[in-house]
């Protein structure tokens, strides 16, 4: 059964009727097939231009659908003989980061991406994708291992942030994500990064600070929240919707600003309508990509990036 948002209600309404009609002639000789033709056009037309304007608010709602393929799904789908490795040999493992060695379409590979929790129980067991200092401190010691032994990394980005409590302050978080981050920017190996939901703040960048960096089309990437926003300049939840417009934080606002380099279409109604369509969608992308990346020298590689991030933020969306 789909879980529809708010702006998708005249859609849950036609669906609805679908799924009436489909009862009765289970139950009886009647012939709607015509009717339910017609119904299922109505839908798709529906589904196009709803999809096709959304503002930036229902993207968020969009990026956050709880149907939404999680890095899981992607992995499951996208990589064979995954071996996850755990632990950052330091304190703990932080199951809101999943890494390990795989491979993705004939490339070996390194693979490192949070993940959200599909239900409750994963929800809590992943901590909602919101990794601790250990969390980062693995996915650097992954990338480590990367470069050691010429292995290209792919990052999977669906976090609303970095796990902000206590404990996770005092284990060093702003160190371990910053040290994340330049991680990203050392290593001599290609790194594509790809945002698949939510990509929030620091928790996100720490990541995806990569040669190439992805995002499907109704994800957002953003330095915070809209409600964390909201809270800060109009110290109002009813501000989210404004927040989510003023924080430019869609795939097309980002790619226009030159955050990231490239968005990848979405199967229409968003990705949680077929997922597995999604994943695939990606996949090709992230393949176009690593051939491209595999060809240049790790040299060129590390110089390129460092200037990539080094020289953001000059151009303003017009």
């Amino acid at each position: 059964m789909n879980t529809f948002l708010d702006f998708e209600k005249p859609i849950a309404e036609l669906e609805g009727k679908i799924e009436e009609l489909r009862h009765l002639a289970g139950e009886g000789d009647l012939n709607i097939a015509d009717e339910v033709a017609k119904l299922q056009d109505k839908t798709e037309r529906l589904l196009r231009q709803t999809y096709q304007k959304l503002e930036p608010w229902q993207k968020v709602q969009v990026a956050r659908h709880p149907d939404r393929p999680h890095c899981g799904d992607y992995l499951a789908r996208l990589i064979e003989d995954f071996t996850p490795i755990a632990g950052d040999r330091f304190y703990a493992e932080d199951k809101a980061i999943i890494g390990g060695l795989g491979r993705f379409r004939g490339y070996s590979c390194v693979v490192i991406g949070q993940e959200k929790g599909g239900d409750t129980t994963a929800r809590v067991t992943h901590n909602f994708g919101m990794a601790r200092p250990e969390g980062y401190r693995k996915a650097r010691r992954l990338m480590d291992l990367a470069n050691r032994f010429s292995l290209p990394v792919l990052s999977l980005v669906d976090t609303s942030g970095a796990y902000p409590g206590v404990g996770a302050e005092e284990r060093g978080q702003a160190e371990a994500i910053a040290q994340c981050i330049n991680t990203c920017l050392s290593i001599r190996v290609p790194l594509i990064s790809a945002i698949i939901g939510e990509g929030g703040s620091g928790g996100a960048i720490a990541i995806a600070a990569g040669d190439h960096v992805i995002m499907l089309e109704h994800s957002i990437y953003s330095v915070i929240s809209p409600e964390g926003c909201a809270s800060i300049l109009w110290r109002s939840a009813e501000k989210n919707q404004t927040a989510a417009e003023a924080l430019r934080l869609t795939a097309q606002d980002l790619l226009q600003l030159g955050v990231v380099d490239e968005v990848v279409e979405e199967p229409l109604g968003g990705a949680h309508r077929d997922r597995e369509a999604a994943i695939d969608a990606l996949g090709d992308a992230l393949e176009t990509q690593l051939k491209e990346l595999l060809a240049v020298d790790g040299g060129t590689l590390h110089n390129r990036r460092r200037e990539k991030f080094l020289n953001m933020g000059g151009q303003e969306l017009s």
